[in-house]
This record gives structure tokens, sequence and C-alpha cells, in this order.
């Protein structure tokens, strides 16, 4: 029976639980609690150690443990949370999180992927840094709109202009990482090459999901959160829905399914085939951006551009 560890990351402290020694301690999240972490580990030499994304506070948690060599998985806190509620556990607290994951591991043995390396990770950073600028935007441009008062105008007008060269900034320097790298590079002509698929979705896909053309499309699906699943009890059955994955991934490619459903001529004929079935137009587009997902992924495992078949 293997050693699986359950950590619990908070701002200032990480609770660790080890199954099925039942043993649980705690350290501080910083580089002296984290190198007295891995020290902890290793000896155990656990099968896997689990962390829950919490917001970008797991990121350094998971660098030290992958980095030490330990076989790491970062969970989607929404599975811990169905998880827990499955097991009644009612209670919350940072040792009993802590444990719920380790047994969560210890269960279901969720797959180890790597960590994006160091670059990777700063063009995600980076894209997420845009995303929140462009969000910025589009708020002080509603209140520009509505503003009335000569002097909150003008403090509108100068910081959206701040705002827009900031997004320029960012955009030439996203592009640059981008030409720099040939792996990149070719990964996003290959994407582009898509009517539908701009720059823009590419790089988020590259950033975000770098598991994309090693995966089958189940698995690349269901990353993404786009693999539809059913919810039933007995002889209920309800309707087939979609959830999970990485929100940012999927946020992105329901965007490029909506411009690819008027403007490519394949997944437009597949959005119409669907909706003169009589599916929803939500629905189809989810099915859309689900097989513009399966196109994508093996065009990037192939090597091969868009055809028009």
């Amino acid at each position: 029976m293997g050693i699986y560890v359950g950590i619990d990351v908070s701002k200032d402290r990480l609770d660790v639980c080890v199954l099925p020694r039942n043993e649980a301690f705690s350290v501080e999240r910083n580089g002296k609690g984290l190198a007295a972490l891995v020290d902890r580990l290793r000896p155990l030499t656990p099968s896997l150690v689990a962390v829950e994304a919490t917001g970008g506070f797991e990121t350094t948690t998971a660098a030290a443990v992958a980095g030490a060599g330990l076989p790491l998985v970062v969970i989607n806190p929404a599975q811990i949370r169905h998880y827990a509620q499955a097991l009644g556990k009612r209670a919350k607290t940072d040792p009993i999180d802590a444990a719920v994951i380790a047994r969560f591991a210890a269960d279901l043995k969720p797959e180890v992927r790597p960590i994006p390396d160091e670059t990777t990770q700063l063009l995600a950073d980076l894209i997420a840094r845009r995303r929140q600028i462009v969000d910025m935007l589009q708020a002080e441009r509603q209140r520009q709109m509505r503003a009335t008062v000569r002097s909150l105008k003008k403090s509108l007008a100068r910081l959206i202009a701040a705002l827009e060269k900031e997004l320029n900034a960012l955009d030439g320097e996203i592009d640059g990482m981008v030409r720099a790298s040939p792996a990149w590079r070719v990964s996003e002509n290959l994407m582009i090459s898509v009517p539908g698929v701009g720059s823009k979705t590419a790089r988020t896909l590259i950033a975000e999901l770098p598991e994309l053309g090693s995966l089958d499309k189940k698995r690349i699906a269901s990353l993404a959160g786009l693999a539809p699943y059913t919810r039933q009890s007995g002889r209920w059955k309800g309707k087939s829905m979609i959830g999970g994955g990485r929100k940012t991934v999927r946020s992105a490619l329901f965007m490029a399914a909506m411009v690819a459903s008027r403007h490519n001529p394949v997944l437009k004929a597949f959005r119409d085939r669907l909706v003169a079935r009589g599916k929803p137009k939500m629905v189809a587009l989810i099915a859309v951006a689900r097989k513009l997902l399966t196109i994508l992924n093996a065009m990037i495992r192939e090597q091969r551009p868009w055809q028009h078949a």
C-alpha cells in the first residue's frame, strides 16, 4: 500500500496529512517551511502528493514538491468539495481539509502531470494579467458611458488611456515570448490556421493547456471542462452538463466557437445540423467548442495545419 499525502494551502501555512500513517503536521508557507516539508516527505517516498488549488497560493508549494522529484498532482477544489460531501464531512478546518485531500488521492489516484516550466508559467501569468486589464477596461468604459460630471469623465479617460497603454505593452511582451519559442510559434501558427481561432485563443491554450496534442479527445475535453456528464439517481436521469476543468481555457474556446460558428464552414455546418435537430443554441455552441478542441488537439499531435475537408 502506497503513501499518500494531502496538503491544504492557506495564506501563511501548509497543513499536511500522510496516509495510511494518519500523520499530521504543519509548516509555514515560506522558503524555510517548504524546505522542511520536502525534507520530511522525501524519506517517505510517497506514491502521490496532492495539493488543492487555492487561487495561486499553491504555486510555490507545487513547484517545491515537483522540484524535489516527488509525484505531484494539483486538485481542483470543486472535486475536493464534492468528495468531502460524499464522505459526509461537514466540519471544515485546515487539518480536516488536508486529510480529505490525502484520502481523495489514495482513493481516486489522479494522474500525475508535470507542472508548467518557468517560461510557460510566466506566459500564463501574463495572459491572466491581460485578462484582468481587459476586464478593468470594460468596467471603466461602462462607467464612462454613464458619467455626466466633466471632471469624472476626464478621470475615467486618463485611466482608460493608461490601461490601454498597459494592454498594448502586455500584448507586445506576450507576442515576443511566443515568437521567441520555435515550438510555441509552430503551435500558434497551426491553431490560427483554423477559421475562428485567433492569436489570443492560441496563446491561452499554449499557456494554460500544455497537454494539448498529448491526450485523447475525452481526456483533453475533461481538462477543459467540456466533457459532458449526466446527473442520474435510480431511474431518474437528468440532463447532461459540463463543468470543472480549466475555466480560462473553456472561456477562450467558447469565444472561438462563437466566431467559428459563423465563419468556419465545417463548424458552422456542424452547428446548423444540431440546431436543425432541435438542440438549444447554447447546447450547440458547447458542442462546437468541444469539436473545435478535438480538432486542435489532433492538429497539434499530428503537426498539420487546418484542412477544409
